[in-house]
């Protein structure tokens, strides 16, 4: 027998004590470990108490005869890999057929020859042996296989991330460029001498570039986040004093595409606990489709209300151009999702997902009332500073 760190364990069931001891005798001087029973019923107990190695079963017994005993150890999960090897006598018709397709994996016959008995018990063992290094190696490849489905899953979530950052990236910094540009451009075709700026518009421009560099810190510090929530710097601000900053940075643009604008967030609305950064992107976005979307002349009106049961301060930018389908309005805000009217026009579809992430970090909610031609509403909710006194 092959050295093993614990004896086989050897299961022998025959009613015949002769037939048990003689097989017995045999398994212990090769170092096997041996139970016995005499009939079949027992046999199930034994083998629900411990499981063996292998099991040698008489077929002619009382009751229960051995082909029973197999079927029902076959038809168990727990039990269906142990070898069976069937004892027959030499006299007695064994139906081999039935046997094997019941599940038996060898037969010895009587009289007993110890070599024959203990060269079949170590050929079934070995091939349980094989069988259990296998099982156990599918079990480390499916556990492997796991593993690297997530780290494949994992990868392709962080080179998601990636592609939003870098989508975000190009996407914010658009607008600001934009404005310098136009700025200048406008500059250079309405003199033929040097240019000379202004003050008014030199901080301007400072505050526009200052803007970028504060927009690529924001955007390195998202990418570095695991989870797809925003960084906040929450302190309390007032709206119309961000609003108003950002319509003055806007206004080359605006002007450019001959947008009236309805101005209408109170001087007095309450404080807001806000990022004013991350905020002025959700404008920038707002008002930058309003304008890449809608031809030239049309109104854009900006709103705030207080909802006091809420404690939250509802935000409106409307315009009213040519509008959303009502069927589009409630995945607009999905990652690169654009709206029909966007189809020719550029864009990557991620400036609304980046809105809808900055307000719901901020603990509101965002969405759209639109139709086609009907013009387009866009609303999100921010919450006020619970202690206006102190802010």
């Amino acid at each position: 027998m092959t050295e093993h760190l614990v004896p086989p364990d050897i299961l022998i069931v025959d009613d015949i004590p002769d037939n048990i001891r003689l097989l017995s005798s045999m398994l212990v001087e090769h170092g096997y470990r041996v139970r016995k029973v005499v009939n079949g019923e027992r046999a199930l107990k034994a083998i629900a108490l411990q499981l063996p190695d292998l099991i040698l079963l008489d077929i002619r017994m009382p009751d229960l005869d051995g082909y029973q005993v197999c079927a029902r150890l076959k038809a168990s999960d727990i039990t269906k890999k142990i070898p069976i090897i069937f004892i027959s006598a030499a006299d007695d018709v064994f139906d081999k057929v039935k046997g094997f397709e019941v599940g038996g994996a060898d037969y010895i016959t009587k009289p007993f020859e110890s070599i024959e008995v203990v060269a079949r018990v170590e050929q079934q063992l070995a091939m349980r042996r094989c069988q259990q290094k296998l099982f156990a190696k599918n079990q480390q490849l499916a556990t492997q296989n796991i593993q690297l489905q997530q780290e494949i899953k994992q990868r392709q979530q962080t080179e998601r991330r990636l592609k939003v950052f870098v989508h975000a990236v190009s996407h914010d910094l658009r607008n600001p460029v934009t404005g310098i540009s136009l700025l200048l451009q406008s500059y250079l075709n309405n003199t033929t001498a040097n240019v000379v700026f202004d003050r008014q518009i030199v901080e301007t421009m400072l505050d526009s570039c200052t803007r970028q560099l504060q927009l690529i810190d924001s955007l390195v510090e998202t990418q570095l986040l695991e989870t797809s929530r925003y960084p906040l710097n929450l302190q309390p601000i007032s709206l119309h004093a961000l609003t108003s900053r950002i319509l003055k940075n806007w206004e080359p643009m605006l002007t450019k595409s001959q947008v009236v604008v309805a101005y209408r967030i109170a001087a007095d609305l309450p404080l807001i606990n806000a990022d004013a950064e991350q905020l002025w992107r959700v404008f920038e976005n707002l008002i930058g489709n309003a304008v890449k979307y809608n031809p030239s002349g049309f109104m854009l009106t900006l709103d705030a209300l207080v909802d006091a049961s809420k404690k939250m301060l509802r935000v409106t930018v409307a315009d009213n151009g040519v509008g959303i389908p009502k069927t589009e309005c409630a995945s607009l805000f999905d990652l690169y999702v654009r709206g029909t009217n966007s189809v020719r026009r550029p864009g990557t579809g991620l400036g609304l997902y980046i809105c809808r992430q900055i307000v719901e970090a901020h603990g509101g909610q965002i969405g759209v009332v639109s139709d086609l031609g009907q013009g387009a509403s866009f609303w999100f909710t921010l919450p006020l500073v619970l202690n206006q006194s102190q802010a």
